[in-house]
């Protein structure tokens, strides 16, 4: 039986990708098992707080980590990673003093993130985090493909071929280069590629024009989310692919309808390693009501 309880959250944002911020480090507020439809509620703008998706703080399950994200996307979904809503998180455990680090290990599905906090006067300024190792293997992605990398290859797509690169950085991207940018329908072409066949485990989608070598513009149709006015792994993949294909260079700016990122791409012997850098805001703080 369902009762009624209120539920305390911050409200934030990384360049208007928001999301609601739920702490559970201490106490668990919302069942493992409604979740989903929890989150699904909360993010129907119009109808409820509304929000790209909700970001749960609960406490680290390795001693490798201080402490763990999880993010569910606004259709449900959980997601692996999200540079935005990670950025948002960090900020928000540090003001609220659940983790008063400037340096924090952050437990993901994608891997455990170290970030890197910029604060002043007790408040976190910008965060720089560091995104990992991508990788670029098929089955990693994962995608069902019979290429071992897909490199600048077409994809058949509503019987039409689009050229595309698929990369991991926690979590499956599809990039696609494009010198029209303003004449892509992201509503139509965004499903269509997020729920492809070819991956299972559907994908990101991002439209990218190359301004200069260090300078880029970005669309996204994100994973369980549809159209965001920013994603954070999305910039930090275009920009890896663009590198891997050698058509930018190492540190790139990426304007995105919400802002600016900066994303840095750092050689070490045969090791690359991103970093994105950029703020993060609270919009509010506010308590509600949830059918538990």
């Amino acid at each position: 039986m369902s009762e009624k309880t209120l539920v305390t959250f911050s409200k934030m944002h990384g360049l208007g990708n928001d999301y609601i911020i739920i702490d559970e480090s201490e106490k668990i507020l919302i069942p493992e098992e409604k979740k989903p439809e929890i989150v699904e509620d909360i993010c129907r703008r119009g109808f409820s707080v509304g929000a790209d998706g909700v970001i749960f703080v609960t406490p680290a399950s390795t001693e490798d980590a201080d402490i763990r994200f999880r993010i569910f996307n606004s259709d449900g979904s959980e997601a692996e990673m999200c540079g935005n809503g990670i950025r948002c998180f960090a900020k928000y455990v540090y003001e609220n003093e659940i983790f008063r680090g400037e340096e924090i290990l952050v437990e993901t599905l994608g891997g455990i993130k170290e970030i890197d906090l910029d604060v002043e006067g007790g408040e976190v300024r910008a965060s720089s985090v560091d995104m990992g190792v991508p990788t670029f293997k098929t089955p990693d992605i994962p995608m069902i493909s019979d290429k071992e990398e897909f490199l600048d290859s077409e994809l058949i797509v509503d019987g039409k071929p689009i050229r595309m690169t698929v990369v991991n950085v926690g979590n499956p991207h599809a990039v696609i280069f494009t010198e029209n940018i303003e004449d892509i329908d992201l509503n139509e072409i965004g499903p269509l590629i997020e729920n492809h066949p070819a991956f299972p485990q559907k994908t990101n989608v991002h439209f990218v024009n190359i301004i200069n070598r260090n300078e880029i513009e970005m669309i996204t149709w994100e994973r369980g989310a549809g159209f965001t006015l920013a994603c954070g792994t999305g910039a930090t993949s275009s920009v890896i692919v663009g590198f891997k294909l050698g058509k930018l260079d190492e540190e790139v700016e990426v304007h995105l309808p919400g802002g600016e990122l900066l994303i840095i791409v750092y050689e070490i012997g045969e090791e690359i390693r991103i970093f994105m850098e950029g703020e993060a805001v609270l919009v509010f703080d506010g308590v509600m009501e949830l059918d538990i």
